[in-house]
């Protein structure tokens, strides 16, 4: 799974504004086309963790179009998302889950924050709980 998701910054009174097609609330702005691209990470952690609390399907990435550039989550959140993904797929609910692996469920809503600072191990063993693993990717910078 890749969490990746396209954003288009345009110029607006006075600075800029990205949004991301598709994802619902995640869109921001800046003084500078630079500034507002830094803002489009942090909103875009913001939107796909409201898709969690929510219990919804996360969005479908799709290949940038003409003036847009893909942004990816950070690697914690995308494992998080991953781990998302791979309950519902199962149909795992944080309280089963969190009987698998010995904790609270408390401490799988946590696991599941894109906020928190969660050990990698931690969401390696609840992936392996769901029946998935960890596998990271290093590609070339753009």
């Amino acid at each position: 799974m890749r969490f990746a998701y396209p954003v288009r910054i345009e110029a607006d009174s006075g600075g800029f504004l990205a949004k991301f097609p598709g994802v619902a609330g995640a869109h921001t702005s800046g003084r500078t086309r630079a500034e507002a691209l830094d803002n489009a990470a942090d909103v875009l952690i913001v939107a796909l963790y409201a898709y969690i609390r929510q219990g919804e399907r996360l969005p479908p990435s799709r290949p940038p179009r003409r003036g847009e550039v893909m942004l990816a989550v950070p690697p914690l959140a995308a494992a998080k998302l991953a781990l998302y993904v791979a309950m519902r797929a199962a149909g795992v609910s944080n309280v089963a889950l969190g009987r698998k692996l010995g904790v609270s469920e408390g401490a799988v809503r946590r696991l599941l924050d894109l906020s928190h600072r969660s050990h990698i191990g931690q969401i390696e063993a609840a992936l392996a709980a769901v029946g998935k693993r960890l596998v990271v990717d290093v590609a070339d910078a753009a």
